[in-house]
């Protein structure tokens, strides 16, 4: 009896033993074939997939060539050798499959060198806060361009993208925004374009800020006191013009003599350019 109840505990031991084999077997056989199927992908997180800003624009790859194709046709076809398809291509290799928050510059430039094109003297309008009025103002008269009125900004205009690591490689149910992280796929984007316009600036700029808004119509914070001001070359722009906008029946929180122009007026005059500034320009 001894021997027999000795031989059963060895049998269950024996059984028990080669169970956890198997068992470490298919783990180690399921991270093998994780590792083969996400092979040169980040590894996706939860937290990637449940952002705050809407996703990727539905018909994203139409949606580009289709504003591309009317730019370099119809509204400016001294750039018809523009390469549409190529510059899709260069966009989506520039966020597909990745991390969306860890997006570079140089995953951008070579669309930014692709898509570039000569902005004619004394026709560059910034903007801060007048998004609308800007541009119905540029829709108006054409002697003004944006950034939007670029080739860049007007494929880009209102649309969102951003990828993610797990297939098919691009979201279209969320983005982060700013706030959740830096490196996302927009704020890299604009920054770099709006960087490159006022690189391609020369003669006299005019910057359209809103003097409704209670905090200043000069923000540090923004795309143009960030990047856009710092990127204005003195050896080519002549003088600034600031027209300071209030909201109709809005409050006039600001005029050009108030502090937030004041310390935009002083950067610039620290970078040798000639100000001047007009109260409601119409």
């Amino acid at each position: 009896m001894p021997f027999q109840q000795g031989s059963a505990r060895t049998r269950q031991r024996t059984v028990l033993l080669v169970g956890v084999v198997v068992l470490l077997a298919a783990l180690v056989l399921a991270v093998v074939l994780a590792s083969v199927l996400t092979h040169g992908k980040q590894e996706v997180t939860p937290q990637m997939l449940k952002w705050k800003d809407r996703g990727t624009t539905k018909n994203l790859q139409e949606v580009i060539l289709g504003r591309c194709y009317n730019y370099v046709t119809a509204r400016y076809p001294e750039l018809g050798d523009k390469d549409c398809l190529k510059i899709w291509e260069s966009l989506k290799h520039a966020f597909i499959y990745k991390n969306p928050c860890n997006i570079t510059a140089e995953d951008y430039q070579p669309l930014m060198e692709l898509a570039s094109h000569p902005i004619p003297c004394n026709k560059s309008l910034f903007w801060s806060k007048t998004n609308d009025l800007a541009h119905r103002y540029t829709k108006s008269n054409q002697n003004f361009l944006t950034l939007e009125d670029t080739l860049l900004g007007y494929m880009a205009d209102r649309v969102s993208w951003c990828g993610d690591p797990s297939a098919p490689g691009i979201n279209y149910e969320s983005c982060p925004k700013r706030s959740e992280c830096e490196s996302n796929p927009s704020s890299v984007f604009w920054k770099m374009a709006s960087k490159m316009f006022a690189e391609a600036a020369c003669g006299v700029v005019q910057v359209m800020l809103n003097g409704s808004i209670e905090a200043g119509a000069f923000r540090n914070s923004s795309i143009f006191g960030s990047v856009e001001v710092f990127n204005l070359n003195p050896d080519k722009v002549s003088a600034v013009h600031i027209w300071l906008m209030h909201d109709i029946g809005g409050p006039q929180s600001e005029s050009c003599s108030g502090h937030s122009i004041k310390r935009l007026k002083s950067i610039l005059e620290e970078r040798n350019f000639k100000i001047t500034c007009e109260d409601n320009y119409r």
